[in-house]
């Protein structure tokens, strides 16, 4: 199985992608995780693949492109870990999913004649994973090579940063909860708040900001029925400070009234 994850959106890019990794390996399975993710946006890119790679089957090979620097002096990289195949450039964007797994090998995937400098992701890493997939070892892409980019979310105590906004507007944190804490206090840049937290989404009355647990396992802000990140205006990359408390809720005015804004 191969997993793609890219900042190509709706485009033919993506299609393309597709048809090199089929002509290379006709029967191979094919997953999207996801093209929406933002234009350039390596950290957010590196959360997404993090932390949904360990849900696909051992084995899979996931080609991994957000790429700023296309075409330029960083390596392309192929990677096998304890369990699965990373394809993707040596940007950081790669970095937190393979440590988690265990860097078994890396090599620097040779450039055939011909490559195109700006749709490397057609030209070298397509090619990389079909031929992974089938079964071809990665010594055969390239010459042994280190991640050269570190790529580490900002974790300092309890703050880290908003790692991720996700279509329903919720504010992703790298920061887990504490056990049976019922209120935290959130201070960011722009907004200082005390919020409680919900079990679940549906816990919320409508309106209310509030803090969740997410699917990552990780502290959420959200607004039932609406976007937090547009009542916040918090964005990916932002520094964050959620620290638990015994505080009487903050009434935050976000504009919802019966779940609609």
């Amino acid at each position: 199985m191969i997993a793609l994850l890219t900042d190509f959106g709706p485009s033919a890019y993506v299609g393309t992608v597709k048809g090199v990794i089929f002509r290379h390996h006709p029967e191979a399975r094919v997953v999207d995780i996801t093209h929406n993710v933002r234009p350039y946006a390596v950290r957010e890119a590196a959360w997404l693949l993090f932390t949904a790679y360990r849900y696909f089957p051992q084995g899979t090979v996931f080609m991994a492109v957000v790429d700023p620097g296309v075409g330029g002096e960083r390596q392309p990289l192929a990677v096998a870990t304890a369990h699965y195949y990373f394809v993707g450039p040596d940007n950081g964007l790669l970095c937190p999913a393979v440590e988690a797994d265990g860097l078994v090998a890396a090599v620097s995937i040779v450039r055939p004649p011909g490559a195109s400098r700006t749709f490397e992701a057609r030209d070298l890493f397509a090619p990389a994973a079909a031929m992974i997939d089938r079964g071809t070892p990665i010594s055969a892409l390239g010459p042994p090579t280190r991640l050269m980019h570190e790529l580490r979310f900002h974790r300092r105590d309890r703050e880290g940063e908003v790692v991720y906004v996700d279509w329903f507007g919720n504010i992703i944190t790298n920061l887990p909860p504490e056990p049976g804490t019922r209120s935290y206090r959130v201070t960011t840049a722009s907004f200082s708040a005390t919020l409680p937290h919900h079990p679940t989404y549906a816990a919320a009355p409508p309106g209310e900001v509030f803090l969740v647990t997410g699917s990552a396992g990780t502290l959420e802000i959200s607004v039932r029925n609406a976007s937090a990140s547009e009542v916040l205006s918090l964005e990916p990359g932002e520094r964050i400070c959620i620290t638990p408390c015994r505080d009487k809720p903050d009434e935050v005015p976000t504009g919802v009234t019966n779940g609609r804004p």
